[in-house]
This record gives C-alpha cells, sequence and structure tokens, in this order.
C-alpha cells in the first residue's frame, strides 16, 4: 500500500465506504462504473491511464469477508468481481502474469470449472485465465500423460475420466474439476460486495 495512502487513511479514518463503482472483467481490466452503468447494469468504461492503473494495482486488498477493494486514499471502493479477484494472462518471457502485473512463480493447484474456465492458484492468489489464452495452455495439458486435444479436454468436462494435469514451470500440477457457481465459495471471496 501507497505511504500516502496510509497517511490519508490515519487523517480520515471514518470516511465511507463505496461500492459499485469500480469492477474487474473476466479479461482483467478495472471497469468504472458511473450511476448510468450501475442503474443498466453495464460493464462500465475501461480504465486505460496507465498512473491511475499502476495506483489501484498497488492499493489492492481484501477484507476479512473476502470483499476485495480499492484502497483510495481514505476510502475504500468495493469492486465488483465478474470472476475471480485476479485474472491471469499468458506472457512468453514470464509465464502466466496477474492483471496487477505479478509474474506467478508456481502452481499450487488448477481447476477446470463446468463452464471450461481455467483457474489456478499461487500461494493466496486465486485467477481465472483470461479466455483470450487458453489455447496458449493447451499445449501444457495432459490426461493421464497424454497431451490434450481440445475433444479430449471437453470429454473430460462431461465424464472427468482420466487424471487432467497442467505442467507449468517444469512441475505439473494436477486439474481438479470445480463447478463454476461454487468458485467464490471455495476460495472465499464475494463477488458483489454489499454494505455490511
Amino acid at each position: 500500500m501507497d505511504d500516502i495512502v496510509k497517511k490519508a487513511m490515519a487523517k480520515w479514518p471514518n470516511v465511507p465506504h463505496c461500492y459499485g463503482w469500480l469492477a474487474l472483467d473476466a479479461r482483467g481490466a478495472w471497469r468504472m462504473r458511473d450511476e448510468r452503468a450501475q442503474h443498466l447494469g453495464l460493464a462500465g468504461d475501461k480504465v486505460i491511464q496507465s498512473a491511475l492503473l499502476a495506483f489501484i494495482n498497488r492499493n489492492y486488498l481484501a477484507d476479512e469477508r473476502g470483499c476485495w477493494y480499492f484502497q483510495n486514499g481514505p476510502q475504500r471502493v468495493y469492486l465488483n468481481l465478474e470472476t475471480t479477484p485476479y485474472v491471469a494472462r499468458t506472457d512468453p518471457q514470464h509465464g502466466l502474469v496477474l492483471h496487477t502485473g505479478e509474474a506467478l512463480d508456481r502452481l499450487d493447484a488448477a481447476y477446470l470449472t463446468d463452464t471450461g474456465a481455467l483457474i489456478v492458484q499461487s500461494g493466496a492468489r486465486v485467477a481465472q485465465l483470461d479466455d483470450r489464452d487458453m489455447a496458449q495452455l493447451l499445449p501444457a495439458m495432459h490426461i493421464d500423460g497424454v497431451p490434450v486435444s481440445d475433444e479430449a479436454l471437453l470429454a473430460w468436462l462431461t465424464d472427468g475420466a482420466g487424471t487432467l494435469s497442467l505442467r507449468y514451470r517444469d512441475a505439473a500440477v494436477m486439474v481438479q474439476p470445480l463447478a463454476s457457481a461454487s468458485v467464490p465459495a471455495h476460495f472465499g471471496f464475494v463477488r458483489l460486495p454489499q454494505p455490511a
């Protein structure tokens, strides 16, 4: 967390929290949601200003309820998550990189949902893979040691036959099935935070 943010929190400790104005979409973009976007259920405008993106990324945290927020000076701006608290993308140099810019050194667990979304876990960080990057990871996936095809992966999603694994940084992690509806409860986060 930035020092300027810590100082603002100490100076103004009772600023009310904000809900619904910021969102993280399934492709790792921060979205500003004004009153119109909130009222109409729209995604909101993509944040593209690099200094603001860096500020949000540095001050992105979770509370004890599993609600994720951006600490904007003295105010917590709780955000809506379209998927998981982090979104991962493939990078030719760094492997998997979170939307915040952090590279994942290792994977502790991997899950494939019934909707075909790949979710990876590294320590306390849980990230859904940007759907555009699934093709880059497909060659690293195997069922019972055999490289997986699109058809074999779809069959595994249907019947779960065989052991699906994902090779990442010279280590293989078993991929477990997970119902998409149970993802927040499984990992202990809240997608749409509300005031306590």
